[in-house]
């Protein structure tokens, strides 16, 4: 049994630390001249990427606290982290 490494990234909403695997990546996307934030599904946009736990509690706080703002070092619009997170509402 071969143990294999696994990236750990910090949660941009809780702020505590986790495997890769167990995050969701958004990167900052450009479009018609502002500042979007978007799922990464790939995990392969260019740029600077913020993680977040896929839990109502993660993205709550992290759009309480502007995180995405913080991450991605400038305005960001987080209307689509806002869609995400009503989608996580109703599922869980």
């Amino acid at each position: 049994m071969s143990l294999r490494h696994q990236p750990v990234r910090t949660c941009i909403g809780c702020r505590s630390r986790d495997d890769q695997a167990n995050l969701v990546r958004w990167s900052a996307v450009s479009r018609s001249g502002v500042t979007v934030a978007e799922v990464d599904h790939r995990r392969q946009l260019a740029g600077r990427g913020a993680w977040l736990h896929p839990r109502p509690s993660c993205v709550e706080l992290a759009l309480k606290r502007k995180a995405f703002n913080r991450a991605f070092r400038g305005v960001v619009d987080s209307q689509s982290v806002e869609q995400w997170l009503h989608t996580l509402r109703g599922t869980s």
